[in-house]
This record gives C-alpha cells, sequence and structure tokens, in this order.
C-alpha cells in the first residue's frame, strides 16, 4: 500500500509591537487563542496554532512584538528564547501596516532576511490607509527584497476568511510527518488558557496603568465531584504601588476582573467556574 505523502512546517509571525499579529493569527486559526491589545508587551510568549488539512499541517508561531533600539539601530527582544523558532521555519510572514518603507521596518527585514527563509509580506490595515495610490509602487518596492516570494495587502479585521493564505503556504511546506495530531488547534495548555484569559482582562480594565511586568501565575486549578473547576490565580506585580493600581480603590478593580475572567473561564472551559485572585 502506497503510503500518503505528508507536508508539515513552522511558520512565524514577525512584525512591530501592534501590527495586528496576534489578530491575524486568531483568524487564520479560526479561534482566539491569542490575547490582542495595543498594549506593548500584550504577548509574552510564543502562541502556536495550527491547522491539519488532509496531507497538509501548518504551525503558526506569533512571536513577541519587535521592540526596537532606533539609535543603536538594533532589535531589543523581550525574550531572545522566543526568535529560535525562525531558523527552524518554512517561511516567514512579515507583518507591517504602513505603506512605506520605514526604518523600523529596515531594522527587522536586516535580521530575518539573513536565515535566508521565504517571506511573505503582509501589509495590515490597508483600511485605514488614505493614500491608496501609492500603494502599487509600494509592493513592487518590496518584490524586490531579497527572499520576499508575496506582498498580500488586507485588513485581518474586515477579512471573512484568510484560508487563501493557507493555500499559498502550503507550496512551501517542506515534505515532512505531522508533529500534532489532526485535532490540535494549540499547544496551550489549560493552565496557559487561564492566565492569558486573566492577563487580558487585566490590560482591559487596567490600560496604560498596566504595569509591563505584571505575571499571572496559575497556582492550582481543581475539579470537584460535579465538575466544578476552583482556580487560585496569582497576579505578580513589581512593587507596592502597582500593587495598589491593580487592586483599585476599595478593592473594586479587582473584584471587576475577577468577574469577568470568571465568566470567561466558563465560556472557554463550559464548566462552573470559583475564582480566586490574590495580588503580590
Amino acid at each position: 500500500m502506497k503510503t500518503q505523502k505528508t507536508y508539515c512546517g513552522y511558520i512565524t509571525i514577525i512584525g512591530k509591537v501592534n501590527v495586528g499579529k496576534s489578530t491575524f493569527l486568531n483568524k487564520i486559526i479560526g479561534k482566539k487563542i491569542s490575547i490582542s491589545s495595543k498594549k506593548k508587551y500584550t504577548t509574552q510568549n510564543n502562541i502556536i496554532g495550527i491547522i491539519t488539512q488532509n496531507s497538509y499541517q501548518l504551525i503558526y508561531v506569533d512571536t513577541p512584538g519587535v521592540i526596537l533600539d532606533t539609535q543603536k539601530k538594533n532589535i531589543i527582544y523581550e525574550q531572545k528564547e522566543s526568535y529560535k523558532i525562525v531558523k527552524l521555519s518554512s517561511l516567514i510572514l512579515f507583518i507591517i501596516d504602513k505603506i512605506f518603507w520605514m526604518e523600523d521596518y529596515q531594522i527587522i527585514f536586516d535580521k530575518i532576511k539573513k536565515n535566508n527563509i521565504p517571506i511573505i509580506i503582509i501589509i495590515n490595515k490597508i483600511d485605514k490607509i488614505n493614500k491608496k495610490i501609492i500603494l502599487l509602487p509600494f509592493i513592487d518596492f518590496l518584490k524586490n527584497q531579497r527572499n520576499v516570494i508575496d506582498i498580500i495587502p488586507l485588513s485581518v479585521k474586515k477579512i471573512k476568511s484568510l484560508n487563501f493564505l493557507n493555500n499559498i503556504i502550503k507550496n512551501y511546506l517542506p515534505k515532512k510527518k505531522h508533529i500534532y495530531p489532526a485535532s490540535y488547534f494549540t499547544t496551550n495548555s489549560e493552565f496557559f488558557t487561564i492566565s492569558e484569559i486573566i492577563r487580558e482582562q487585566l490590560i482591559l480594565f487596567l490600560g496604560d496603568e498596566l504595569p509591563n511586568e505584571i505575571k499571572v501565575i496559575i497556582e492550582s486549578c481543581k475539579k470537584n465531584k460535579t465538575e466544578e473547576m476552583h482556580i487560585t490565580a496569582i497576579i505578580q506585580v513589581k512593587n507596592i504601588r502597582h500593587k495598589k493600581i491593580v487592586i483599585g480603590y476599595q478593592g473594586k478593580k479587582i473584584k471587576k476582573i475577577s468577574i469577568i475572567s470568571r465568566k470567561k473561564i466558563e465560556q472557554e472551559f463550559h464548566n462552573k467556574i470559583h475564582l480566586f485572585l490574590w495580588v503580590k
């Protein structure tokens, strides 16, 4: 019996902060697996989304937004470990949101092109671009850049499906056994998913007040006989001032964050949730 050929590869999503990487990942996977906001450091770790279509398995990796030191013309990574995946990738998706070539883009591009991996440049948020007359000349400019195989202008929030992009990417996947079972759509653990739901509410409620150093750690997660989940989470902050910001006057902020987080976790896991948040 002839063995069916299978294709599999990592597709790494790279870009500056706030270009829409996490929104892109959620849209292409068809599920919300990565939180998104306008705040820096929203994505703190690599988030993996998986699509298996017949003999093809596409493994998308949303990396933390690139932070730049423009004076030194260098890249500052929040977590350098997150970017080791680039060298293992079959394809790089470089997401930008302007139709002119910024110095920031060049710094990032110079870094990723050294890997000699095919690059697709995605121009996101084109619905917000007024001078579309310069879009075609800009695309022509991008086509001449090293390792660039395609340029796709779109608006991730407006477009209904990104399946057309999956079909393009399939052409660049190597022959390889699938890494994950076909039923997987992410590698996020239960603890990680819960911590991200809580962190998303912290971002939404606290906005610019939110300290960059904040972390959410799931201390315990237990189910009782009726399948109700009892979750204890620690919100780690750097100092007393940050602690007061998170808790709010008379504990009103942390109470709201806890209530909404609990509802979101219940929606995700379809269980009754008892959530206990501690700020330390």
